[in-house]
């Protein structure tokens, strides 16, 4: 029996064979940061930014790697040429404007993306503790965080998530070192080196056989049987969410370090891996809020995993999983093997996500392994996954302005990667 998703959204019957595809947003509409229907704003964003910039000496004690920022956990900005040039004749285009990675694969303490909300949600909910018991206030010193006395009173907590593996890696990271219980659900997709990591660092890791969704629906239910349990909920956070927009107020600065121009003439295109959407999407409002309707985010999903198209395609959103048009949900792009999205935002950046792109995992090991040879780069396959956005972006020049863009893949993990498993991808893209 046809399914009826495929005569009302005939594109739905293309990603139910694997094929990929490209699907420009017809929903997408101008930005108004004042729009009542917005539940958060900059101010919100501004918020999170003065808490991570309070807990910056607690970082820096705490994470060595941060000493040369000072305690600011962020990656850097940089312009690739040879691999511009290698998208031009891999896809047939000729990209005009200069092409950038936001190398989140270089982010300390963690090593991917996962490091600004997961980390950041943490560090939320140990402050809210420790003001709320009277510990601290926020004009004090943060580096006492790392005391015995912060740290015992912090081991008569438990912090519990579900992850594929990079948020469940930062998360624990970071509660470990303050001295929380840690509880990582992880599903059947989680590479083993991110478990083994997790419990040597005395990380109780368990693992699921069924997908995603189910990790985290396990860890949500241990939670809620324990008041000193708080859950951080990939699929329905806020401070995860303002962890991730705090990236569009450093990437401004660092733009404005290089020179770029960003405005209605000289637009910038941010092309995000996507898995259940909570980092893209507060990566995305981010960017929104700094540089309104000059940036425009695109998501690149796996072939068997494009959830948050699928939802925001439909108008669906949570509602609806990638096994409803009958795909298995089974990528080596580990953190984008989700296959239901995000409770909150599809709903919240329906209107303001420009497009998305599916790629196949044969693809990602390619890009990965040129990334390496022409860039040095170091990336795990999912991180990969935007790289094919500014040629597709070129394949369909609906921009005016797009001989004057700028384009920026975000690369989201890979250089806590062990080497033989990364050797192992890179010869898979060779």
């Amino acid at each position: 029996m046809k399914n009826p998703l495929f005569d009302s959204y005939p594109i739905t019957e293309t990603m139910a064979g694997y094929h990929t595809v490209f699907w420009k947003n017809e929903h997408y509409a101008r930005f108004d940061p004042d729009d009542a229907g917005w539940t958060l704003k900059m101010s919100d964003i501004l918020e999170a930014e003065a808490r991570l910039a309070r807990f910056a000496p607690f970082i820096e004690a705490a994470f060595p790697e941060t000493q040369p920022h000072n305690g600011v956990i962020e990656s850097p900005l940089i312009e690739v040429d040879e691999m511009k040039q290698h998208l031009n004749e891999k896809y047939n285009v000729s990209i005009s404007g200069a092409v950038y990675v936001k190398a989140d694969d270089r982010l300390p303490v963690s090593g991917s993306v996962k490091a600004r909300g997961g980390i950041y949600e943490v560090l939320k909910h140990a402050e809210d503790l420790a003001v709320e018991h009277n510990m601290i206030v926020p004009d004090d010193d943060y580096a006492q965080f790392r005391s015995e006395k912060f740290h015992q009173f912090f081991s008569e907590h438990t912090i519990v998530c579900g992850s594929t593996g990079n948020l469940g890696l930062s998360i624990g990271i970071i509660s470990a070192e303050l001295g929380f219980k840690v509880i990582i659900h992880m599903s059947s997709d989680a590479k083993q080196w991110k478990k083994d990591m997790l419990r040597e660092r005395g990380v109780m890791v368990v693992e699921h056989e069924d997908d995603y969704s189910k990790a985290v629906e396990a860890g949500r239910e241990v939670a809620l049987q324990d008041d000193h349990s708080y859950f951080i909920d990939d699929e329905d956070s806020v401070p995860l969410f303002l962890g991730y927009a705090v990236s569009a107020l450093r990437l401004k600065d660092q733009l404005d370090t290089e020179g770029v121009k960003v405005d209605a003439e000289h637009p910038l295109y941010v092309y995000l891996p996507c898995g259940v959407g909570s980092a893209p999407g507060g990566i995305s409002f981010g960017l929104k809020q700094v540089f309104g309707d000059a940036v425009h985010p695109v998501f690149a999903e796996p072939v068997q995993s494009p959830c948050m198209l699928l939802g925001i395609l439909t108008g669906l959103h949570d509602v609806i999983a990638v096994g409803d048009i009958g795909l298995d949900n089974r990528t080596t792009a580990d953190g984008l093997a989700v296959g239901r999205p995000s409770k909150f935002v599809g709903r919240m950046l329906e209107k303001h996500i420009h497009s998305f792109f599916t790629v196949e995992d044969a693809e990602m090991h390619a890009l990965l392994a040129a990334a390496h040879d022409l860039e040095n780069m170091k990336m795990e396959p999912s991180a990969a996954t935007g790289f094919p956005g500014p040629a597709i972006i070129h394949q369909h020049p609906e921009d005016p302005h797009l001989s004057n863009a700028t384009h920026i893949v975000w690369s989201t993990g890979g250089s806590m990667v062990p080497d033989a498993e990364w050797q192992s991808d890179c010869e898979a893209g060779r």
